[in-house]
């Protein structure tokens, strides 16, 4: 089996349910990647570091990424980085859209061409 990618997760808080469910996909053991995220008491002091050491970043879109200033300066953290990013849709009826972001739909296709891709 390849080695195991790693990926960076950022959400809004909002959205943590959400989240749950995209980690809970990397269970599966044919599934050669993990999922890392950070809760909300520790990322300020690592989550740069985390993002170094992720092979790319998953960013769930919803109407709350808006208004969320954490997952914006994971966004930002990540591209300062140079780390390839993927937008999610986290709901399938909400189409919200970020800057800079291509963001397409929840899919396992979709997830895993991204995972190949890096």
């Amino acid at each position: 089996m390849a080695d195991k990618k790693v990926l960076f997760i950022a959400f809004a808080i909002e959205d943590e349910r959400q989240r749950d469910f995209l980690k809970g996909q990397s269970l599966h053991p044919r599934q050669p990647f993990e999922f890392i995220d950070m809760s909300v008491k520790d990322w300020k002091d690592r989550v740069r570091t985390r993002i170094k050491r992720s092979d790319g970043v998953i960013v769930l879109v919803s109407k709350n990424s808006a208004a969320s200033t954490g997952q914006k300066w994971e966004i930002s953290c990540a591209k300062e980085e140079k780390k390839p990013i993927r937008g999610i849709y986290a709901y399938k009826d909400d189409r919200s859209s970020i800057d800079g972001v291509a963001t397409v739909a929840w899919s396992d296709a979709n997830i895993t061409s991204f995972i190949d891709s890096l």
